[in-house]
C-alpha cells in the first residue's frame, strides 16, 4: 500500500543469561531480576503490559547510555525476553526512544506474534510493527502513543513537541535544536492523531480546538496553547481517555481529562483543570489517570478539597465524572496507581520526594487491600542513576531531559498474578518481576 514499507530484520537467536532473584527471603513477595547485566533496561509505563498474551514473554528496552540526555538518531534496542527459556533478543533497533517510557513498546492482543513500537524514519516519528515469525517490520503514515485492543488503530499526539510540556515520553529533541511549541493557529490542525494501520491512513481525530470548546473552562483556556499527553484506549476499546494541557505564555500544564468515543465523537470533560489541580497538604497535585480495567472508570491520584480533603488519594470515577469515589482515606495517594479486575487490589510505587510513603531513600512498592482497607510493602527498590538521589538535577532542568529520573511504573501482568517493575539497585537500570501469586489467587 502507499506509504508502508516493508524490511526484514536480520535473523537472531536469544542468548542466554541466569535471572537473579532479589533480596531473596528478605521481601514480602518474591523478585526476580529478569534483565542482563550488560545494558541499560527498562519496560514500558506503568499502564502497558510488557507480557505478551500467553505470558511466556517479556518486552523491554535496552537503552544506549543512562546519565546523557537522549540524542537525535542514537538507537535504543526493543528487546523480547523469553521467560521459560531465560533467553533475550534484540528484534529491533528504534530511534525513538526516551528515559521513561523506553521505546513505548506494546504486544498486540491476538497472539504472540506483533510488537508495536516507534521509530523515526524521514525525520518523522511512526509507528511500526514487528513480526517476530517473519521477522518484517512495517512502518506506517502515523505514530503511536498507544494502540487500539483489536490492533486496527494507533492514536498519538505530535510527538515531535511533547518534550515542551512532558518530557521523557516521546522521542528526543532535534540534534542541536529545541521542539517547536504551537501557535494559537495550530490548534485547528494539530490534536489526537489515529492511524489506520489496515489502510495506513493517518487523520486529526480530534482538534485541539475542539477540548477547548468541551472544557468548563473555556475562557481560561482560551487565553493559552493547548498540548496533549497521555492518549489511552480502554480494555473494551470502547473509549478514549486523554489527557488535556494548556501553556499560558509558554509554561505551564494547567491539565484537565476528557473521554471520548473511539471515533472522537461524545467528546466530554470527566476531571476539569480546577479539580486536577488541586495542591495537596504535603505537596503535590492531580496526576497520573488510568483506566480502571471495567473500561467504565478511570483511577487517579487527586487532591478532592470540594469534598473537603486536604491530601492526596487514590480516587476512582467513571469516564464522564460521575461516581467520584475515594478508594482509601486512610492510605495517601502516590505515584502511579493501578487496580486489578476486581477492585479489591491497588498497587502503586513512589517518588523519593513523597516523604509519607518513602522511608529509607528506597521506593516502596506499595500493595494495598481495599476491602481489608490495609497496606503492605511488596518490597522496595533504589532508583539513583546518578542524579544523587534527585529526579532532575540542575543540569536536567536547564538542558531538559530525564536522564536522571527512574521510576518503578508497577505494571500488572496479563492474569494479574505478577507485576513488572523497574529499579537501579547497583546504580543501572534494569527489570524485576514480583510474584503475586500469594496475595491475589
Amino acid at each position: 500500500m502507499p506509504g508502508i514499507w516493508q524490511i526484514r530484520a536480520r535473523e537472531g537467536t536469544g542468548r542466554p543469561y541466569d535471572f537473579k532473584p532479589y533480596r531473596l527471603g528478605q521481601t514480602l513477595a518474591p523478585v526476580t531480576k529478569v534483565t542482563p547485566d550488560d545494558g541499560f533496561y527498562l519496560h514500558s509505563f506503568y499502564d502497558v503490559c510488557p507480557w505478551s498474551p500467553s505470558q511466556r514473554y517479556l518486552t523491554v528496552t535496552r537503552l544506549p547510555y543512562q546519565g546523557l540526555k537522549p540524542r537525535w538518531g542514537d538507537k535504543a534496542g526493543v528487546c523480547v525476553i523469553d521467560l521459560y527459556e531465560q533467553t533475550i533478543e534484540t528484534v529491533y533497533e528504534t530511534k525513538a526512544w526516551s528515559f521513561q517510557v523506553g521505546a513505548n513498546v506494546q504486544w498486540g492482543n491476538m497472539g504472540d506474534r506483533y510488537l508495536y513500537a516507534n521509530d523515526i524514519i524521514d525525520e518523522i516519528p511512526v509507528c511500526v510493527r514487528i513480526d517476530l515469525e517473519t521477522k518484517e517490520i512495517t512502518a506506517y503514515a502515523g505514530p503511536k502513543y498507544d494502540l487500539s485492543p483489536d490492533e486496527r488503530y494507533v492514536i498519538s499526539p505530535n510527538l515531535l513537541n511533547m518534550n515542551i510540556h512532558q518530557y521523557g515520553y516521546s522521542v528526543p529533541d532535534p540534534l542541536g535544536k529545541k521542539p517547536m511549541p504551537f501557535t494559537p493557529d495550530d490548534m485547528e490542525y494539530e490534536g489526537l492523531w489515529r492511524t489506520d494501520l489496515q489502510r495506513n491512513r493517518k487523520e486529526l481525530l480530534v482538534p485541539m480546538n475542539y477540548f477547548v470548546r468541551a472544557s468548563s473552562e473555556q475562557d481560561f483556556y482560551r487565553k493559552g496553547v493547548g498540548y496533549l499527553f497521555h492518549s489511552k484506549y480502554n480494555l473494551q476499546n470502547t473509549r478514549i481517555m486523554q489527557v488535556f494541557r494548556c501553556q499560558i505564555n509558554g509554561a505551564g500544564r494547567h491539565a484537565s481529562l476528557f473521554t471520548m468515543d473511539i471515533d472522537g465523537s461524545d467528546l466530554s470533560e470527566c476531571l476539569s483543570r480546577e479539580k486536577w489541580n488541586q495542591k495537596a497538604r504535603l505537596g503535590g497535585s492531580g496526576n497520573h489517570p488510568n483506566w480502571h480495567p471495567d473500561g467504565e472508570h478511570i483511577v487517579m491520584n487527586c487532591i478532592p478539597n470540594w469534598l473537603g480533603y486536604e491530601d492526596m488519594l487514590f480516587c476512582q470515577f467513571r469516564f464522564d465524572g460521575t461516581d467520584f469515589t475515594i478508594l482509601s482515606e486512610k492510605h495517601l495517594g502516590s505515584g502511579h496507581p493501578t487496580v486489578e479486575p476486581t477492585s479489591r487490589f491497588l498497587v502503586s510505587d513512589a517518588y523519593i520526594k513523597q516523604q509519607y510513603v518513602v522511608k529509607g531513600g528506597e521506593v516502596p512498592i506499595r500493595f494495598i487491600d481495599l476491602k481489608e482497607d490495609k497496606e503492605y510493602t511488596l518490597c522496595t527498590i533504589a532508583n539513583d542513576v546518578g542524579g544523587g538521589g534527585e529526579m532532575y538535577t540542575k543540569q536536567d532542568r536547564e538542558e531538559g531531559g530525564s536522564p536522571h529520573k527512574l521510576d518503578p511504573h508497577p505494571a500488572w501482568s496479563r492474569d494479574y498474578k505478577k507485576l513488572c517493575i523497574n529499579g537501579a539497585p547497583e546504580g543501572d537500570r534494569q527489570v524485576f518481576i514480583i510474584d503475586l501469586k500469594e496475595w491475589t489467587g
